[in-house]
């Protein structure tokens, strides 16, 4: 057997009927016995040991998953075992039942790389359906702003009348004790009720200082400027430049020299002498012409 540079080169078929040398043989990984390439699986060469290496996977019809035979073990015993320690029913769902898309005809199955969630509705859809007017997307939910104040007065209020039948029937001095707490909380109340009233009508008073003081400063001679050549009244600086400009500078008379005004900028009053201008701000500003 093998060649005189190797001597050990190949073996023979370890069945009786085949003896064949093989110089790339198998070893069953049951029986331990060298087989050729024909009779090297466990049912040409009739293995005795082959039940040790035998699979059987039985599918569990609760929570759809593989239970594994031993063929040393009685299959009862081992469908008992698996029903005690690893059965889990709400597997079932998760395994046999597919998510598909909601859209009503869509019959895409999602999975990781075809699934959408819509940031509005947070559903998941396919990609034909990922935008929100292919689904009908209702749009996202509107927080709930409103506040059960009344729901939640009402509900304490019920709960402190079932304590005050119950506490009164058991005891008269826990009684008193409750009406002189429930009168105190009265004239709490009424208290703060009554200092909430006076601090909205101070404020009402303030705000209506405030308004009567600054009408009467926008009536004052500081709102009202006079026209250095007819003398004519207006509202505001921009009014009385605007006539300047329109009467007494575009009339046709090209004799007349161009009229300038300086506004103050503190209280808006115009001066055509830019001297009057200072001694007005040194006067009545205290001498600083910063708004």
């Amino acid at each position: 057997m093998g060649t005189p540079q190797f001597p050990d080169l190949g073996k023979h078929c370890s069945l009786p009927d085949c003896k064949q040398i093989d110089f790339l043989p198998f070893t069953c990984d049951c029986c331990n016995k060298v087989f050729c390439l024909e009779h090297r699986s466990y049912n040409q060469h009739q293995c005795p040991k082959a039940e040790n290496r035998d699979v059987t996977v039985v599918i569990c019809p609760l929570c759809a998953k593989g239970v594994r035979l031993k063929s040393d073990q009685d299959p009862h015993i081992t469908w008992e075992y698996h029903v005690n320690t690893d059965c889990d029913p709400s597997n079932y769902d998760k395994v046999t039942k597919k998510k598909k898309c909601p859209v009503r005809g869509c019959r895409e199955v999602l999975v990781f790389s075809n699934t959408i969630k819509c940031r509005d509705c947070t559903l998941d859809h396919c990609l034909k359906h990922r935008f929100g007017p292919d689904h009908n997307c209702p749009g996202p939910k509107k927080p709930d702003t409103s506040f059960g104040f009344m729901t939640m007065l009402s509900r304490n209020r019920k709960e402190e009348a079932k304590t005050n039948q119950s506490t009164a029937s058991a005891s008269p001095k826990w009684s008193n004790f409750l009406t002189a707490a429930s009168s105190f909380r009265a004239s709490a109340e009424a208290s703060v009720a009554k200092l909430g009233s006076e601090i909205s009508q101070k404020f009402q008073m303030a705000n209506r200082t405030g308004q009567s003081s600054s009408s009467s400063s926008s009536s004052g001679t500081g709102g009202m400027e006079g026209c250095p050549q007819c003398g004519a009244r207006f509202s505001s600086v921009t009014t009385l430049i605007e006539h300047v400009e329109k009467v007494h500078e575009k009339c046709g008379n090209q004799a007349r020299p161009k009229v300038t005004i300086d506004v103050c900028p503190k209280c808006s009053k115009g001066f055509r002498d830019p001297v009057a201008l200072v001694e007005h701000v040194e006067r009545d500003h205290g001498g600083t012409s910063k708004a």
